[in-house]
């Protein structure tokens, strides 16, 4: 794989002549594979919890309401709190151990973090495959739920601080590209083993999740630890020659010395969780928390996870439901490469108001052709309708794919300065899973009560998001995320006064620093 060369310039005008050496390249792809066990783990429970085996052993109350001819209510077949709670407590579970993987990405290292991440992977592969009983089945769920807590910590701030400024994007991008292949995967594992007889299929769709985990750990084992990482623990000599090998040049000095300064600031911040409440930190913490939140409020997971479910509810078959979620995985996969290609070029502003225009427009279709089309006792929807619902759901997860998928976990981890990034990821983390868990737990009750208004209680969210960006949200295309402080947030219209305070802040390295002197040849 050849490098390609280029320069990226800094807002001061010092360039950071870095290539794009294969030694990043294979680096970030084998950390992404986080991302396939988290789209793995997304995708298959939905596609199992419409396996009427799988239902018959472990929630036979629900496998009751969807042989009972005389269940007049599509919409409320699947509403049950133990089959809710079968896809929720994985990340019930990730909430948690995020708190924990926060102080491991800070003391230990992003490297070691992701290994561990693989460890409770595989862990909760073997107890969710050879499960007996529903606890057997939780509890593997909850030591997946705590894989997804390190990884999604890890992952992500690896992506941004091992990638040159100028392809950081598309490189992180890979975390998300990884999540929409781990689904797709699942969905085309789930379309497969739906037809095994015997009863065991669902065992077969847990257990290959142990593919990916094995994929995570080994390459957690293979891939070099960041630069940033060593620099901020002491180990400054290693930093500086991972720096050299992963930019491909020996013209280092000026980014080296960016980072040295920007950790001994961060060193001077003893605690980063209480720094992170700070007024000059209000503008990153404000964005990542309504970016996490409004994630979720795009109804994606719910459409993710539950898909089958979704479509077996508005007639299908199970049997097409299934299909109908291979289609939307496909999709899912391809638009996100789109964001890949464009997250650098035409900047995470443009992606997102686009995606809501679209996301807004296809729900809203979708609410009018069900509530018109399919009432509640219904055993069918027409063929044509049928057809414009998948087609109307790809529309919606195509643009989520390029927008608020990917640029929900990459502008948080590119905003925060080092001091706070760890913390700050926590944070991202941690908020997208309080509201991954309250959706996961609710949407099936939600779909019971609201019925296809569930649509239009989503498309208000999208519009709701779509204002705050316009107004809000700031462009980081292309801005090294240690200059993003006096780039971004110090020129934007409403979060600058929130730079203009009188707050202590740890001193940036100058020229007779004896820190930087030390390193600087």
């Amino acid at each position: 794989m050849p490098a390609g060369g280029f320069a990226t310039a800094t807002a001061g005008g010092v360039k950071f002549e870095a290539k794009i050496t294969p030694i990043v390249i294979l680096s970030c792809i084998m950390a992404a594979t986080g991302g396939l066990m988290f789209g793995y783990d997304v995708g298959v429970s939905g596609g199992v919890t419409s396996m009427p085996d799988f239902l018959e052993k472990f929630f036979p109350e629900v496998y009751g309401k969807t042989q009972d001819p005389n269940l007049n209510s599509n919409y409320c077949k699947y509403d049950n709190q133990n089959l809710q709670l079968f896809t929720s407590s994985l990340y019930l579970a990730g909430l948690i151990a995020t708190f924990f993987a926060s102080w491991t990405t800070r003391r230990l290292g992003r490297k070691p973090t992701m290994l561990i991440a693989g460890f409770f992977f595989i862990l909760g592969v073997v107890l969710n495959a050879a499960a007996q009983d529903l606890a057997m089945l939780i509890i593997g769920r909850i030591f997946l739920g705590c894989g997804v807590g390190f990884a999604n910590q890890a992952v992500p701030l690896f992506l941004s601080e091992i990638a040159p400024t100028r392809i950081r994007g598309g490189l992180n991008i890979l975390f998300q590209l990884n999540v929409t292949v781990g689904i797709l995967f699942a969905n085309l594992v789930n379309y497969g083993t739906a037809k095994i007889k015997g009863g065991w299929g669902w065992r077969l769709s847990l257990g290959l999740a142990g593919i990916p985990a094995f994929l995570l750990t080994g390459g957690a084992l293979l891939v070099l630890e960041t630069p940033n990482s060593l620099i901020e623990r002491g180990r400054l000599d290693e930093g500086k020659s991972v720096l050299r090998k992963i930019r491909g040049t020996d013209n280092i000095e000026p980014e080296f010395l960016e980072l040295v300064e920007a950790s001994r600031m961060a060193k001077e911040v003893k605690h980063p969780f209480r720094n992170l409440l700070k007024r000059r930190n209000w503008p990153q913490l404000s964005i990542t928390i309504a970016l996490q939140i409004f994630q979720q409020f795009t109804g994606i997971n719910a459409i993710m996870f539950y898909a089958p479910v979704l479509f077996d509810t508005v007639g299908f078959g199970s049997d097409a439901a299934l299909y109908s979620a291979v289609i939307i995985g496909a999709v899912n996969v391809l638009s996100t490469c789109v964001s890949i290609y464009s997250v650098d070029k035409v900047g995470r502003r443009m992606l997102l108001l686009e995606a809501g225009v679209q996301m807004f427009f296809s729900q809203v279709v979708i609410a009018i052709i069900l509530g018109v089309k399919v009432t509640d006792d219904s055993n069918d929807l027409h063929r044509g309708y049928g057809i414009l619902v998948v087609v109307m759901v790809c529309t919606f997860v195509s643009a989520f794919a390029w927008s608020w998928g990917p640029l929900g976990w990459l502008i948080p981890s590119e905003t925060f300065p080092l001091e706070t990034r760890s913390a700050g990821q926590s944070v991202t983390v941690c908020v997208n899973l309080i509201f991954t868990f309250v959706m996961a737990q609710a949407f099936l009750s939600m779909l019971c009560t609201l019925k296809f208004g569930i649509f239009l209680f989503f498309s208000g969210w999208v519009f709701i998001m779509s204002i705050f960006v316009v107004f809000l949200l700031p462009e980081t295309k292309n801005i090294p995320i240690e200059e993003m402080t006096d780039t971004v947030w110090k020129k934007h219209w409403f979060w600058k006064r929130f730079m203009d305070d009188n707050e202590e802040v740890p001193a940036t390295g100058t020229k007779g620093d004896p820190l930087t002197e030390k390193w600087a040849h």
